[in-house]
């Protein structure tokens, strides 16, 4: 499926994306020393966030859609030099008035596991997605 958002993502920074289907999406990111805080080379989180919420942007895959809100846990650390396997798929699409201006169809909830090079979950997410009927910059 093609890419409709998020075209000028840098890849180093949130990750590439692997497979994106009707309300799914696989991104892969490859931390580096770069992203470490420490001596320890622990990533930093906002990473890992950004590569969920990436993530879950290719699962809605509309040109116009922003994270409105996300409610998210870290699971386990993540060292540089690790590869990351973001899962992320559409769950629901809210009927009704949500009081914010937008059509039931224009929100969706988005989940998001991450996973290390070990199968092991890192971190996981619901996240808030809107379509938004223009660019939120237009």
């Amino acid at each position: 499926m093609e890419q409709r958002t998020h075209r000028l993502t840098n890849e180093r920074l949130v990750g590439r994306p692997l497979k994106i289907e009707p309300g799914k999406a696989e991104v892969e990111l490859l931390t580096t020393e770069e992203m470490a805080v420490d001596e320890y080379g622990l990533v930093h989180g906002g990473f890992t966030f950004g590569l969920a919420d990436y993530a879950a942007m290719l699962a809605v895959n509309e040109p116009t859609v922003v994270l409105g809100k996300a409610e998210v846990k870290f699971l386990k650390p993540v060292k540089a030099g690790e590869r990351l396997i973001a899962k992320a798929e559409v769950i629901k699409e809210p009927r009704g008035g949500v009081g914010d201006g937008t059509s039931p169809r224009r929100k969706k909830l988005v989940k998001v596991e991450v996973f290390n090079e070990k199968n092991e979950k890192v971190f996981e997410g619901t996240f808030h997605c809107y379509v938004l009927e223009k660019h939120v910059l237009a």
